[in-house]
């Protein structure tokens, strides 16, 4: 006994326990605060609203509908004094009806509630007492305080109107702020208060004779709690619990204890009330706290300031595992969120401040989709991620021999290194094509060719010369892959449909699409069923499909192809990639397409403590085979690696090898045409188009990106419209020689054309 004793009073062994504690407390605060505030509060605010205001608009629409009746009531079970039936009947139903509707879009919500708070209260304290209405005024005063949530309208809108001009709007605002920060803790204080008193109260109805509980609890005082629905609590729970809440000790954990319990009453035993309105309002209380008078802040404070130097969110925590994943793509974010909750310090780089959806990169090229649709601001998504940093900058070399990243003259040590930098074009060795023929890997990409593409038929508009016109309006892409094959679908919907009746000295639907493949057929990475089905579409939407042509030259006026020449403004490569070159950084080995050869870990061979994941590696983790560069096994890589560099900093076994999981693949021709693979499944037609559309909206980042992609589709579909067909930006220096425009020379074509 004494040893342990003399172990404990070592400065080590305190030392360790103390920070065993500020552990625990930063993890469980931090788990709290994501789990809470970032995903579980939002859905919780939106049910609690949606509920409150259902109550109140059926007692509305009921009023509404038996009219008479709420005349009656108005006159005679609960008369305002200073006011007509006929008004009161008007006011009551207006607020009922008005304030829930405003409730559950969360719009005004403040102002909503407060005409519903006054009424509830009327009707508890004038008229019928129920525990229920109880329950409301304090969920109604809640709002009135903290206003709504994030998925609300007043969420959406609170930071532009803060900074508006509108007269006195900003002062509201900024008056709503304030109340928020300061009356919230003092509301949830109260709120825990009223809700401790009721349980103990339920406690003392055992233990103290009636008419001494009737001096304790007089009867204007009993109306105020809710002593029948506490009186649903088993009896230990309601005297632990109870005083707990009295004191604002542990009241989230007490919470969470007792929305528990009363799930589980509510489950197991059929008599019991529904305990709905008191799960409400222990949820509040589970995840904002105990408020401002009670001990839990207190006890917060005490350890902040005696074991502020034991705070490990500073990313350059000394001590740290140091892990730096180069590249914000599929790969490298589903590596950052899998490492956010890891005691280590991240490093986030990338070239562009933005996390892109590449699959739906064509759809900006052909002016279906903005930028902003597909692309999400990567800092935004690790803002509460402490121990994670973004970098922005342009990886220029790889010090595996000191461990260090290389950005230009800023070294970056690491002890672990994911690299996820993708893949670019390749032009097969003739790289003097890609001033004429863009391919599609950058949102500078998508706008180029989406300016090429209208520019050509504006062009088209002003010229008088036939020939000029034929090129001009002939559009070829190059590469019958899924994103050839989905570029030459949009670009023939958008000449078709988009654009019709907006041009007068021609017809758009006149324009030519040519798909050229050198394969034997169309997307060989689909069966030969669904590769027929994919070129018969492309046909039928008037795009010309030449398989087993090889292209053979490219300049500003066209292309030469299979021994033949077709003039055409506008060439797209969709043919080729090569990967980045993260394979010269590290001085491995690599394939043709220049992937790091990695192991079956991701790591690479010699350097056990980098990987390399996506589109940059060479895995034949698919049953032997090669992994395909989708976004999905990007992102099953990048959340391997992320468990795999766990494993290690924790000091545990490693995991089994990689095993790809391949879900499928899609590729869209046009409307209403699609064709899915999935192995024993293969679709095509309308099922696998609205399945494709709901994958990649799936697979969008953000709430925003998700809803706006979807309206956009939505109405172009319903309208034909052509989307944002907006030319920005100027013609790039590949159209001019020697500061002169090149000059489209009449060509003829030599390759049938396809009608």
């Amino acid at each position: 006994m004494t040893q342990n004793l003399q172990m404990i009073k070592r400065p080590g062994a305190a030392r360790s326990m103390l920070f065993a504690l500020v552990r625990f407390s930063h993890v469980s605060s931090d788990f709290f605060l994501r789990l809470n505030r970032g995903f579980l509060w939002p859905k919780i605010d939106l049910i609690i609203r949606f509920w409150l205001a259902k109550v109140f608009f059926v007692s509305g629409l009921l009023k509404v509908m038996h009219w008479q009746t709420a005349l009656d009531l108005a006159a005679y079970e609960y008369p305002v004094s200073w006011m007509t039936p006929l008004t009161a009947a008007h006011i009551g139903v207006s607020i009922e009806l008005l304030g829930a509707a405003l409730l559950a879009l969360g719009f005004m919500t403040r102002y909503a509630v407060v005409p519903m708070l006054i009424l509830t209260l009327v009707m508890q304290f004038a008229y019928l007492p129920f525990d229920n209405q109880l329950f409301w005024a304090i969920l109604f005063g809640w709002y009135a305080v903290q206003g709504a949530g994030t998925l609300s309208v007043d969420a959406l809108l609170r930071r532009g109107l803060t900074d508006s001009a509108l007269p006195l709007v900003p002062r509201i605002m900024r008056a709503s702020q304030w109340v928020r920060a300061n009356l919230t803790p003092l509301y949830l204080s109260a709120a825990r208060i009223w809700l401790g008193t009721g349980l103990l109260l339920v406690t003392l109805r055992s233990a103290l004779p009636n008419d001494l509980l009737a001096t304790i609890t007089p009867g204007k005082l009993a109306l105020g709690l809710p002593l029948s629905t506490t009186a649903q609590v088993p009896g230990a729970f309601a005297l632990i619990g109870g005083s707990l809440l009295l004191l604002g000790l542990a009241t989230r954990y007490v919470s969470l204890v007792m929305i528990l319990v009363l799930f589980l009453g509510a489950m197991l035993d059929a008599r019991v009330a529904d305990p709905v309105y008191l799960l409400m309002v222990f949820a509040v209380l589970f995840t904002f706290g105990a408020g401002k008078i009670a001990v839990d802040p207190f006890v917060a404070g005490y350890f902040s300031r005696r074991l502020a130097r034991f705070d490990d969110r500073s990313p350059n925590f000394p001590g740290l595992p140091r892990i730096v994943i180069v590249g914000a793509g599929f790969g490298g974010i589903s590596c950052a969120v899998a490492l956010r909750s890891l005691r280590a310090s991240i490093t986030l780089i990338d070239r562009t401040n933005h996390h892109l959806f590449q699959p739906l990169l064509y759809q900006v090229a052909t002016a279906a989709l903005s930028p902003g649709d597909i692309a999400a601001p990567v800092r935004p998504l690790f803002r509460d991620a402490f121990r994670t940093r973004v970098l922005l900058g342009t990886v220029t070399g790889v010090n595996s021999q000191q461990q260090e990243v290389l950005i230009g003259d800023k070294v970056i040590p690491y002890d672990y290194l994911v690299i996820a930098t993708g893949a670019t074009h390749s032009y097969f060795g003739k790289d003097q094509w890609a001033p004429f023929a863009p391919g599609l890997k950058r949102i500078e990409d998508a706008t180029e060719i989406r300016r090429r593409i209208l520019t050509a038929f504006e062009r088209a508009e002003a010229t008088d010369d036939p020939t000029e016109r034929l090129s001009l309006l002939t559009f070829l892409i190059v590469g019958g892959g899924p994103t050839g094959v989905e570029m030459a679908g949009a670009i023939a919907e958008l000449a078709r449909f988009g654009m019709d009746q907006e041009f007068r000295n021609f017809d758009p639907a006149e324009a030519r699409v040519i798909l050229v493949q050198s394969a034997a057929r169309l997307l060989p990475s689909f069966p030969q069923a669904l590769a027929t089905v994919a070129q018969r579409s492309l046909e039928k939407l008037g795009v010309q499909v030449l398989v087993g042509s090889r292209v053979e030259d490219i300049d500003a006026n066209g292309v030469a192809v299979g021994g033949g020449r077709i003039a055409a403004t506008t060439v797209i490569w969709a043919a080729g990639v090569m990967a980045s070159p993260a394979a010269n950084w590290l001085q491995v080995a690599q394939d043709a397409a220049g992937r790091v050869k990695v192991a079956v870990d991701f790591s690479v061979p010699g350097l056990t403590n980098v990987f390399v994941i996506g589109d940059t590696c060479l895995n034949q983790a698919w049953k032997g085979q090669v992994v395909p560069g989708l976004a999905p096994a990007a992102k099953q890589g990048g959340r391997y690696v992320a468990r795999q560099i766990r494993a290690r900093i924790e000091g545990r076994q490693a995991i089994p090898p990689f095993a790809y999981r391949h879900y499928g693949s899609l590729a869209t021709i046009g409307r209403k045409a699609a064709v899915a693979d999935f192995g024993f499944v293969k679709l095509s037609g309308a099922a696998a188009w609205w399945l494709w559309g709901l994958i990649h909206i799936s697979f969008l980042v953000g709430l925003r990106n998700r809803i706006s992609t979807i309206l956009n589709w939505f109405w172009a579909y319903l309208t034909f419209g052509g989307g944002i067909r907006l030319i920005t930006g100027t013609e790039s220096s590949s159209q001019f020689v020697d500061g002169r425009r090149t000059s489209i020379e009449p060509v003829s074509v030599s390759l049938p054309i396809v009608t």
